[in-house]
């Protein structure tokens, strides 16, 4: 891996008109700003689609495509949409994504859109391509039809035939759109890393149609779920609700599931962060009767066997482990066998002593340093709410001495991050900003209230284009 920075901001967080960050020209605007700064990667989060807490990593589908990250404005241009149509999808604000307006009212635009469509045969062979994609758009269909109750309970097995039409165009156009802006980005020296949840939902259209690829009761409900002990975010762990993998059968075809999922991921992104890496050495599972996850059990994963058919179906990508959260020496072992960057992240670093691995001095070469995640504060919302005796602990440890002003202590931190052996060093875009934890992204083990947040055209501007690229330089990350 060269050594290079990237930063991460999803694309729900774009600026734009049409009350959610979409592929219009915003992207290709906020490309251009991280390719003049000096950066080289874009990491965004999954594009699957939302739930209805609006989280990306609990989606009907592993193999669905977000029908709001679509540009309106494209649509208008190829006579799918009317003007009328385009001015009435306004947003009233720019600062949060409006996501019970377009769950109210977007996709029955894109269904208007979909039915103008006329090129249907493009659509067919796009579908064909994508078999999971397909099944996922039968899946809404049916869902439809049974008066979008759980799978479980349907007993309508005749899809609606004008919601599969409208989101099998959703995916299609989803993926005509987001290539340009892949390709533009590429183009200007920036590559794209997406993001793989590990689990999917248990009312899905994967759990729906390979049942026997995880493991249910005999109702077809999970009989433990997914979820992690209590740590540094939650005390009660957090009881993610996602059904488990049965490993055992996916093992007889050698993994085909997760190898057509990663060809896929391969199509949309140059490279992949693994969520929860860590579950592929031993995962935490809960029985579905409990409340918190205090009392789950690790059971044996798949390991490098899984790792192996990956690597083999992911080629030449960029594949990053999220080796966070409770870290033994045998998921340690897993991750340096595996040969993939793990993370390195700042604010897990003040924890414990200095052996930390998530302190700069010990960040090795292969791995990615961030100051935060998505899952995290922002870095001048961690700070701020540090203690005193940690504060200064932080402030000793990167030599800034002008204690009567450490908010300005910032530059120092980034620059540090830079300077580090980690190849890749990645930024959210709030610590470009350095902004607050009024915009932080989400709070782990809490449902409401995450994922929301969006900047503006000017905002995204002042980003200090010519300091960063300076940095880059000096540190020998372009």
């Amino acid at each position: 891996m060269t050594r290079s920075s990237g930063v991460l901001m999803h694309v729900s967080t774009l600026p734009g008109q049409f009350s959610c960050g979409a592929f219009g020209e915003e992207a290709k605007q906020w490309i251009d700003i991280i390719s003049d700064a000096g950066f080289s990667f874009w990491q965004v989060l999954p594009f699957c689609l939302p739930d209805n807490c609006n989280s990306p990593y609990k989606s009907y589908s592993a193999f669905s495509l977000n029908p709001y990250f679509i540009d309106l404005r494209s649509l208008y241009n190829k006579g799918l949409i009317t003007n009328e149509e385009l001015e009435s999808s306004k947003q009233k604000t720019p600062y949060v994504c409006e996501f019970s307006r377009l769950w109210e009212e977007r996709i029955a635009l894109l269904g208007k859109a979909a039915m103008r469509f006329n090129e249907e045969e493009k659509i067919t062979v796009f579908l064909k391509k994508h078999p999971h994609t397909e099944k996922f758009c039968e899946f809404m269909a049916l869902k439809a039809s049974n008066g979008n109750k759980e799978w479980q309970k349907w007993d309508n097995s005749t899809p609606n035939a004008d919601v599969f039409k409208t989101w099998a165009f959703i995916q299609y156009e989803f993926f005509v759109q987001w290539l340009e802006i892949k390709a533009y980005a590429n183009k200007k020296g920036v590559k794209i890393i997406g993001d793989m949840p590990i689990y999917v939902s248990t009312d899905s259209s994967d759990v729906w149609a390979d049942k026997k690829l995880f493991d249910l009761d005999e109702k077809n409900y999970p009989a433990c779920v997914a979820g992690v002990p209590p740590d540094y975010f939650a005390e009660d762990g957090q009881l993610w609700g996602n059904p488990l993998y049965n490993w055992n059968e996916m093992k007889k075809d050698g993994y085909k599931w997760w190898k057509e999922r990663m060809s896929f991921t391969g199509e949309l992104f140059d490279g992949v962060r693994i969520d929860h890496f860590r579950a592929f050495e031993s995962y935490y599972s809960v029985k579905a009767t409990e409340k918190t996850a205090k009392n789950g059990t690790w059971i044996k994963g798949p390991g490098m066997e899984l790792i192996n058919a990956l690597k083999a179906a992911g080629k030449d990508k960029l594949i990053i482990a999220e080796d966070l959260g409770d870290i033994t020496k045998e998921v340690r072992q897993l991750v340096d066998d595996s040969g993939f960057p793990g993370m390195r992240v700042l604010q897990f670093g003040f924890l414990s002593d200095a052996s930390n691995p998530h302190l700069p001095h010990n960040y090795d070469k292969n791995s990615v340093a961030y100051t935060g995640t998505h899952d995290n504060n922002t870095l001048l919302g961690y700070v701020w709410e540090l203690s005193a005796h940690d504060k200064k602990r932080l402030l000793d440890y990167f030599g800034y001495t002008d204690t009567d002003n450490w908010n300005n202590c910032y530059d120092t931190i980034l620059r540090n991050m830079l300077l580090s052996h980690s190849s890749l060093a990645i930024f959210p875009v709030q610590d470009l900003l350095l902004y607050g934890s009024d915009t932080r992204l989400n709070k782990p083990g809490i449902a409401e209230g995450n994922w929301a947040i969006r900047f503006t055209s000017e905002q995204l501007s002042s980003i200090n284009k010519k300091k960063f690229r300076s940095w880059n330089e000096l540190y020998g990350r372009i």
